[in-house]
């Protein structure tokens, strides 16, 4: 079944770089994605004082208390929370905004239509977003955890990283966030605490301390002018109650212990194994004159330098004269609804027959 038909059988949004939906944020990236899939509905984020919240999956009471606390925070002073849904520091930033009864934006490294994030990601599309740079049926790869990096850091306007050991994924992160120009910030944790001396190695080398949601948002109140606001702790600062719920004291948490979510916790699942996309066999080989029907003329340029062979990227950029960019673009696009199929080492097939 061809990308397109995949996406409207399961209610995803297909965005590409040209669409006015697309992030300006995220296309001004090293590398964005030609086009993200949605479920739910993307705000428009260039609007928005979007911030990532992340740190390590074992976290400790504290830190799901603190993620949770900021997510909050930041959802009630008008601010964005952007998640990566991961077990954990992640999960709980993006469960307290959701409590503070706000949207937030969670992006996947696995495809549109996996069950990665179970309840939380199902929550979140139903109050926002939840994207992913990887189709409805693509594979799963360990690396496409460290692609999101990029992603979610390119949606924000700043990082909290809230309790990471050293030489973790969340310090990755916050180096990611760093190339990109973005603001880092970091909770304060224990001077012995292995759990958090990454973000305590951070602090030492700039990153600005953050307690509380106006720590963070009140440093681009006025890139936000009329968006942001700080009516104070008693308006803003999650119930006491509530907060005890969510982490209750005690020893660390592990990823098995997380999945209580009736206290704000959830066990992440990791992507089920799809199958192949873009197999020959499911598109169907048509007459030219009927395909053509619909595309731009940059997509029929493509198609015309395309001798029915796998051709490599960079000889379809140099024979059309095309942008870069705006090939790669297109060329997702025409993949999407069937008209070409992507093989190993960015070579594309043609599947039109000429008559």
């Amino acid at each position: 079944m061809r990308i397109i038909d995949l996406c409207g059988e399961k209610g995803v949004t297909a965005i590409t770089m040209q669409d006015a939906a697309y992030p300006r944020r995220l296309a001004n990236i090293f590398d964005p994605p030609a086009v993200i899939y949605v479920r739910g509905r993307l705000p428009a984020v260039d609007e928005e004082a979007a911030v990532a919240i992340v740190g390590t999956r074992k976290a400790t009471p504290y830190g799901i208390k603190m993620a949770t606390r900021i997510g909050y925070e930041i959802t009630k002073c008008g601010g964005l929370v952007v998640s990566g849904l991961t077990a954990g520091i992640d999960a709980a930033g993006a469960r307290g905004a959701l409590l503070a009864g706000g949207s937030c934006i969670g992006v996947l490294g696995s495809a549109i239509d996996s069950d990665y994030g179970g309840s939380l990601a199902r929550d979140a599309e139903a109050a926002g977003a939840v994207i992913s740079e990887y189709p409805p049926g693509a594979r799963g790869h360990a690396s496409n955890f460290r692609a999101r990096n990029r992603v979610t850091a390119g949606l924000s306007v700043a990082v909290v990283v809230v309790e990471a050991p050293d030489k973790s994924g969340a310090i990755l992160f916050a180096d990611e966030a760093v190339e990109q120009g973005k603001e880092i910030f970091a909770v304060p944790s224990n001077a012995d605490s292995t759990t958090g001396a990454g973000s305590n190695t951070l602090l030492k080398e700039g990153a600005a301390p953050v307690t509380g949601g106006w720590d963070v948002l009140g440093e681009f109140e006025d890139r936000f002018p009329g968006r942001l606001r700080n009516p104070g702790l008693e308006k803003t600062r999650m119930p006491k109650d509530q907060e005890a719920a969510v982490a209750p004291d005690g020893p660390a948490m592990s990823e098995e212990s997380q999945t209580e979510t009736g206290k704000g916790f959830l066990k992440l699942r990791e992507p089920a194994e799809k199958k192949t996309i873009d197999k020959e066999n499911d598109v169907s080989y048509i007459g030219l004159k009927k395909q053509m029907e619909g595309l731009t003329q940059a997509q029929l340029q493509i198609i015309s330098v395309m001798n029915g062979s796998d051709m490599h990227v960079d000889d379809i950029i140099e024979l059309t004269g095309l942008p870069a960019a705006a090939v790669l673009a297109d060329l997702t696009m025409l993949q999407i609804t069937g008209f070409i199929t992507q093989g190993s080492g960015k070579r594309f097939t043609l599947n039109i027959k000429r008559k």
